[in-house]
Parts: C-alpha cells; sequence; structure tokens
C-alpha cells in the first residue's frame, strides 16, 4: 500500500479549453484575491530573478530580467482562463536542463509540451507513479542544485549576508512559506544595509579667516539610521560668527535627516552664529525646501518649545 500520483487529485483527460472564471467581479472578491495574487507575484519574480541569475551563470551569457517579468505576468494572466494556476521559474529544472545541455528557448517549451503529453494522454501510466519516486527525485535535484560552498564560507562571509541566509532558510522550511521567508530575509537586508550605510557618514572641520569661520564638510548618505551621528558631529559650544556646512558630497533621504539639519541650524543660530548651507544636490534641496523650518519665521522659537 503506498500512495501513487493519482491518490494526490484527478488527472485531466482533455486539453485546455478557454473558459470566464464564474466568480463575482466586486470588491469583495477582490479583498480575497489581493492578499494570495501578492504573495505569489514576490515569491514568483524573486524566484525566478533568482533562477535567471543562476542561468545566466552556468551559461555565461546575459538574460533580460524585464522581458522575463513580462513573459512570466502574461502568461499568468492568461492561463487563468484554461483553468491554469499561476506560477514562475523553476530553479530545479533550470539547473537540470542547462546541465543536460539545454541552451534555447526549444529545450523549455519540449518539457512543458512533454509534460502535457504525460499527463493528458498517458495520464492512466502517469498516475501509477508512486510519491516516494518523485519525492527521490526532488532529492537528487535538491543535491544537484544547492550551493554547497555557501556552506564552507559562512565563516568567510560578513556576518550579516550569513545571518540573512540563516534566518531565511530557517523561516522557510519551519513555517513552510517562501513568502515569509523572502520577508524575513529582505527584512534583514534592509536593516543591515541601513546600519552599514549610516557608519560611513563623515564630517571634518576645518578654520577660515583666521578662525572666524568653521566650516564642517559633510561626506555621505543623511538618513534615519545616521542622523545622530550627523548631530554629534558638529561643536554647538564653540562660539564663532560664522559657519559654513558644505553638504556638496552629501544627500539627504528623508524627513528625519531634514530634521537633523533643521537641529544643527537652529542650534547654532540661538548661540548668535550666522550659518550658511552650500552644495546641496537639487533632490536634497526639494526635500529640504518643503520639509525644513529653519528658513522659516519663528524656527528658534519652534526648536525651543
Amino acid at each position: 500500500d503506498i500512495r501513487t500520483v493519482g491518490d494526490m487529485g484527478e488527472l485531466p483527460s482533455s486539453l485546455p479549453v478557454f473558459l470566464l472564471p464564474d466568480v463575482p467581479l466586486n470588491l469583495d472578491t477582490l479583498k480575497i484575491i489581493f492578499p494570495y495574487s501578492m504573495t505569489l507575484a514576490v515569491v514568483g519574480l524573486l524566484e525566478s530573478m533568482m533562477t535567471a541569475s543562476i542561468v545566466d551563470d552556468l551559461t555565461d551569457t546575459p538574460s533580460n530580467k524585464n522581458r522575463e517579468c513580462m513573459g512570466q505576468g502574461v502568461a499568468n494572466i492568461a492561463t487563468g482562463f484554461i483553468g491554469g494556476m499561476a506560477g514562475c521559474a523553476m530553479i530545479g529544472q533550470s539547473v537540470i536542463n542547462v546541465k543536460s545541455g539545454g541552451r534555447g528557448r526549444l529545450s523549455a517549451l519540449a518539457a512543458g509540451v512533454l509534460l502535457l503529453v504525460m499527463v493528458v494522454f498517458l495520464g492512466r501510466w502517469v498516475s501509477q507513479i508512486p510519491m516516494a519516486a518523485l519525492v527521490a527525485v526532488m532529492i537528487m535535484v535538491s543535491i544537484g542544485t544547492f550551493s554547497w560552498n555557501s556552506v564552507r564560507k559562512l565563516r568567510e562571509h560578513p556576518p550579516s549576508s550569513s545571518i540573512v541566509m540563516i534566518a531565511t532558510v530557517v523561516v522557510t522550511v519551519s513555517t513552510h512559506d517562501l513568502a515569509k521567508g523572502v520577508f524575513v530575509g529582505v527584512l534583514l537586508s534592509g536593516i543591515f544595509f541601513a546600519h552599514k550605510v549610516g557608519r560611513v557618514l563623515r564630517v571634518d572641520r576645518s578654520s577660515e579667516d583666521q578662525g572666524r569661520t568653521r566650516v564642517y564638510r559633510v561626506v555621505g548618505q543623511v538618513f534615519f539610521a545616521s542622523s545622530e551621528s550627523f548631530l554629534s558631529a558638529f561643536d554647538f559650544k564653540e562660539v564663532v560668527p560664522h559657519v559654513r556646512i558644505d553638504v556638496s558630497r552629501a544627500h539627504f533621504w528623508d524627513i528625519t535627516a531634514v530634521g537633523a539639519l533643521d537641529k544643527v541650524v537652529l542650534k547654532f543660530r540661538r548661540e548668535g552664529t550666522e550659518v550658511e548651507v552650500i552644495g546641496m544636490d537639487e533632490a536634497s534641496s526639494t526635500l529640504v525646501d518643503r520639509f525644513a523650518i529653519h528658513d522659516k519665521p519663528g524656527a528658534v522659537e519652534q526648536l525651543m518649545h
């Protein structure tokens, strides 16, 4: 007594036919579909891009990722009208295909056509395939596609990269949900990236006009993760008539960065120092002009309040 492919569900006995889904086209239907469609889109695109990158490395050829995504989207919309399910690029099948000598579109088409023929016209024999045999095939595919070198280099890679990889694998395996694993991996990557970028901010000091002008040159990215470092780089107790802040090699990304600039300018003005901000790029200037308060009337009073 062993489970077979036929035990998992009835195989189709005819070719797909065009039909319209018999569902009400209203907001309630959209609320039901939307969460699943978003999950499928995120996981499908990520897995497809990862598969494309792997195939590019194996074949030493470039691929058009935009065309890949557009083709996948069109195909997933079309398959809904013939009773199919949304899908994405298959890492295991793609790697085995390439390693078996497949290089062009015909190899992928041949795999799909052969599978269609087997399911529709040879379904009686396909349904008798033991599930254990398919499990064994998938185990061998996993062994063949797994990057064993990544495990050996865990200690050599940056700790943040290793943590992201391990967390993604653990969440995916424990929840049986690739979307959750991808979400955790992307979230951790964003946190680590923000921390790294925030640490490269540098503020250099120099004097001009025989010490009457203090010049601060800001180098790096100013945003929520580096705003505290930006603030701590200025000496507000130093009494000088004029302060010039050169931001020609810096960029302000968010409201937190604009708020930090406001605090710096207003604290200097509160001590009676004239402040000049120079070299701001167009994107930063647009953000600062919209949200900054240091050039507005009563700005110092707002800061003290």
